[in-house]
């Protein structure tokens, strides 16, 4: 049955429309008016080189990774310490005018764009590496402090940072997005990482979340501010400085590569580790057409089939258990012989490879463009989603490489699109969509670590909502 509009909705609709326009248009209009007012302040807080309107600059801050379109904000300042970021925070709270924190702009869901313009704060001026305490295992970085600078300043005190998401990522962006990595089955996610955080506001207000200079290994005082703003995105505040544990470099290292014949082989593999006690570092799973595009892109020669990579940290003596045990449980399900990665090169190399899937996916394709999504299942439903993904990806006629880590139940989907086609797009939108509530049906969670940013808002509702529905 068709719907027709008579005349009057179709004026009543009109009417409506106009006046949606019109109100986002005097929004807009009110919104740049008031940036003019406050540029001169902005000014005099960060200089006249820390402040910008120019538009490559606004472009380069109004996106991240992600295939979320360019959302550039009304104006970009750049603070040099957290006084300037209060400062300039009260002056946009004062006049209504919305804030967006900016790291290095790795994200993957779109989590930067300027909806409604606004003001960017880039952070990337604040790269002090603060409060190094070697003896307990800590150290205070400010939020331009990439992953890998802190682990270069580190390497000498024996000590480093372990969460590692592939990308060279903004510390304190990772806490923000609650970041994890290849090694959170051993050393957990930011939010196990993060002990401390200096935060400022939305009005200006500074707060510490655990005390000011406070870094205890543990406490039972008042409630966790911290774990509240580790993984807010941005909503809260203004991640300015945070406390984080370090760990010693371990004595020995060793990857290897083990292929199964099917995917419920390789989870059985990771769940019997695991409950075997093995303190693995590393486990993860890549799919026989992730392992492909591997192959292809870094030269490298392992069987096309489901593959776990893995690796072992300890002393030499615990290694030849550890590896002696992995190998025992993978071989009873059926895996290969190990293939060993022992020195430092090879094993570089080999987690480059991993690094690199994105790079690799979009090289099946040449003009292509990568969008990642990721979900987190319980271990035991693992198999399952993945099959079925696999399944859908055939059924919807998309390339979707899948790569994870399945110590985690975590696990990518690494989409390559045709920008120009534009039915390719809706598909893979309309994929991400089921794969997402596929996980949630599983009781799992949308996103075990991209984030919601503003590509899974109403999946986050649908999140809470199914957990609201189990309460009643």
């Amino acid at each position: 049955m068709f719907f027709v509009m008579t005349p009057s909705r179709r004026l009543l609709s009109l009417r409506r429309s106009l006046v949606h326009c019109r109100g986002v248009s005097v929004e807009n209009t009110g919104r740049k008016a008031a940036v003019d007012r406050v540029l001169s302040a902005f000014r005099s807080i960060c200089g006249e080189d820390g402040v910008s309107l120019g538009e490559a600059i606004r472009e380069q801050h109004g996106k991240d990774e992600s295939v979320h379109r360019c959302r550039p904000p009304d104006v970009v300042v750049f603070p040099h310490c957290v006084e300037e970021v209060s400062a300039l925070a009260k002056i946009c709270h004062d006049n209504n005018l919305p804030i967006i924190p900016f790291g290095t702009g790795t994200g993957l869901e779109g989590g930067v764009g300027a909806v409604k313009g606004g003001v960017c704060f880039s952070l990337r001026n604040m790269e002090q590496i603060l409060d190094l305490h070697p003896e307990d295992f800590d150290v205070t970085v400010e939020p331009g402090v990439t992953r890998k600078a802190l682990n270069s300043h580190l390497r000498d005190t024996g000590l480093w940072f372990p969460v590692d998401p592939g990308a060279d990522a903004s510390l304190c962006g990772m806490a923000a997005t609650s970041a994890s990595g290849t090694n959170a089955v051993r050393y957990g996610t930011m939010r196990e990482n993060v002990m401390n955080l200096e935060v400022v506001l939305s009005d200006g207000t500074v707060i510490h979340t655990a005390g000011k200079g406070r870094r205890p290994r543990k406490t039972s005082a008042g409630y966790n501010l911290t774990n509240l703003f580790v993984g807010s995105e941005g909503t809260l505040g203004i991640i300015t400085k945070t406390t984080l544990r370090l760990y010693g470099i371990p004595e020995a290292m060793v990857s290897a590569v083990c292929s199964f014949p099917s995917v419920q082989a390789a989870v059985d593999s990771t769940v019997q580790i695991l409950q075997a006690g093995i303190p693995i570092a590393r486990i993860e799973f890549l799919d026989d057409v992730m392992i492909d595009a591997c192959n292809k892109f870094s030269s490298l020669s392992y069987p096309v089939a489901p593959t776990l990579f893995l690796e072992f940290h300890g002393s030499e003596r615990s290694l030849e258990e550890q590896v002696t045990m992995a190998e025992e449980i993978t071989q009873s399900n059926e895996g290969s012989d190990f293939q060993w990665a022992r020195d430092t090169e090879t094993r570089n190399r080999l987690w480059k490879a991993r690094h690199d899937a994105w790079y690799a996916a979009q090289a099946l394709r040449p003009g292509s463009k990568a969008y990642s999504t990721d979900v987190c299942v319980p271990l035991s439903r693992l198999p399952q989603i993945i099959v079925e993904t696999k399944k859908d990806l055939l059924e919807s006629r998309l390339t979707g490489p899948i790569a994870g880590h399945v110590g985690d139940g975590n696990f990518h989907c690494l989409m390559v699109v045709d920008p120009d086609d534009l039915d390719e797009q809706h598909r893979v939108h309309l994929f991400a969509e089921r794969l997402a509530r596929r996980a949630l049906a599983l009781d799992g969670t949308c996103t075990g670590e991209h984030g919601v940013g503003l590509g899974k808002r109403a999946l986050l509702c649908e999140e809470g909502l199914e957990h609201d529905t189990r309460l009643e």
